[in-house]
């Protein structure tokens, strides 16, 4: 590369999908529709505060979240996607609109600013590896229907299911996505907490319009009044030709009828700083995998290291890894000797990765720190620990850092040491707080 020494790689993008791509293909990937939030995120804190108390937070980042966290997860694993949501004509929305399209590389064409409508915020706080958060914002200003328009060709739509707005009855919050599976894309559905405290089991009867069903295992027993994430997952089996259910610190379990397999993985021992967003860097992963006409197996371990890897960085749609991160930490695994079980059975699980991640390029997509102000907290304390790595190493100012040391064990390495006082917790992947 030529030019002035501060000028930036531009990010190469490797396409996951490339041997499968023909003409006349839909022009979207995955689209994805819902509310996007600005979150801002504070980490670091040694305790809440007390009633008339403040506390500082040792770190602090801002970027989209809510919808965005599934659709930056996506991006950057290589899909052409395309977001549908309502944005605010204030500052908070330019951000988001310009962190997701400008970025990430998201369509934003079935996206409308909307004068006078605020963009929702969520405020996120982290503490001993659990968040709390605090949330405003309004309903958007119309249906998503109307909103969207002429729904985009897309291979696939990632969406959660809603008892008060189902799929398959015209219902103006979710024609579109019936439109859009009577186009011929695939539905992966997910489910979030119901407080209510019901889980009916109506909510099911939405799996006739999916592909995939890709709940946690307290959801999945809930709504399939179950005792085990076995039992939930052969009753979801019957339901939807995907079914998936992530289960803690035990991995995952899942049964695709279409390929007729079967397969169990488990979880990555990881030192996890934020688990936010890391359920819809597994759904991407999977749906990845999936398009891709990968294996089952190879499948569930990929979705399980995307989710793994987000969960050790702070603030969703933040943590979302890209192919470089992946390709990173597949290099330094395959570096490791094979002193022990572990780490052998990783090596063993993620063998698939070595024809994948050769097609990488060495500018390939890798997370990215969005934020308002010009560099995050964490690329501030990242750059600063990367120059004071090179002086100790006695290479001067300006001089490339030392190569971090690689760890013994390939499944305990953690990329990024938290600020000081942070709380770093094992956290179990996709565990739900």
């Amino acid at each position: 590369m030529t030019g002035h020494d501060d000028e930036v790689p531009v990010d190469q993008t490797f396409d996951p999908l490339a041997s499968l791509r023909r003409a006349g293909d839909p022009e979207v990937d995955v689209f994805v529709q819902g509310t996007v939030f600005l979150d801002i995120i504070f980490t670091g804190l040694a305790a809440m505060p007390k009633s008339g108390t403040e506390v500082w937070a040792d770190g602090m980042g801002s970027c989209p979240g809510g919808i965005a966290n599934l659709g930056v997860a996506a991006a950057r694993l290589g899909l052409n996607t395309s977001i549908g949501a309502a944005f605010g004509d204030d500052d908070y929305g330019e951000f988001c609109w310009r962190s997701l399209e400008e970025q990430e590389g998201i369509d934003l064409s079935r996206s409308r600013r909307y004068p006078h409508w605020h963009t929702p915020v969520t405020v996120s706080v982290s503490v001993h590896g659990d968040r709390r958060m605090i949330t405003h914002g309004h309903a958007a200003p119309e249906s998503a229907t109307d909103m969207i328009g002429a729904v985009p060709r897309a291979r696939s739509v990632l969406l959660d299911l809603d008892a008060e707005r189902p799929l398959g009855q015209g219902h103006p919050e979710r024609e579109w996505a019936d439109v859009a599976a009577a186009g011929g894309a695939l539905l992966f559905a997910d489910v979030g907490w119901d407080p209510t405290g019901v889980w009916s089991p109506l909510l099911l009867t939405q799996l006739e319009e999916c592909h995939a069903f890709m709940p946690n295992s307290v959801e999945a027993m809930a709504y399939t009044r179950t005792d085990s994430a076995h039992d939930a997952l052969y009753a979801l089996a019957d339901l939807v030709p995907l079914a998936v259910v992530t289960n803690g610190r035990e991995g995952a379990v899942a049964i695709d009828s279409g390929t007729g397999e079967e397969a169990v993985v488990p979880a990555l021992r990881v030192e996890a700083i934020d688990p936010t967003g890391a359920g819809d860097v597994f759904d991407a992963g999977m749906l990845v995998g999936t398009l891709a006409g990968w294996p089952l197996l190879d499948r569930m371990n990929f979705a399980t290291l995307c989710s793994s890897l987000a969960v050790q960085e702070f603030g969703g749609s933040l943590a979302a890894p890209g192919w470089g991160d992946i390709a990173d930490w597949w290099h330094r695994v395959r570096r490791q000797p094979t002193s022990n079980a572990a780490a052998r059975s990783v090596q063993r699980r993620f063998s698939f990765l070595d024809d994948l991640v050769a097609d990488v390029p060495c500018g390939a997509v890798r997370r990215a720190a969005a934020t308002i102000a010009k560099l995050s907290d964490a690329q501030v304390a990242k750059l600063s620990d990367a120059q004071a790595a090179s002086d100790a190493a006695g290479q001067g100012a300006g001089a490339p850092a030392a190569a971090e040391p690689l760890p013994a064990d390939p499944e305990q390495h953690v990329p990024r040491t938290p600020a000081a006082g942070a709380p770093v917790t094992t956290l179990p992947l996709n565990e739900t707080p």
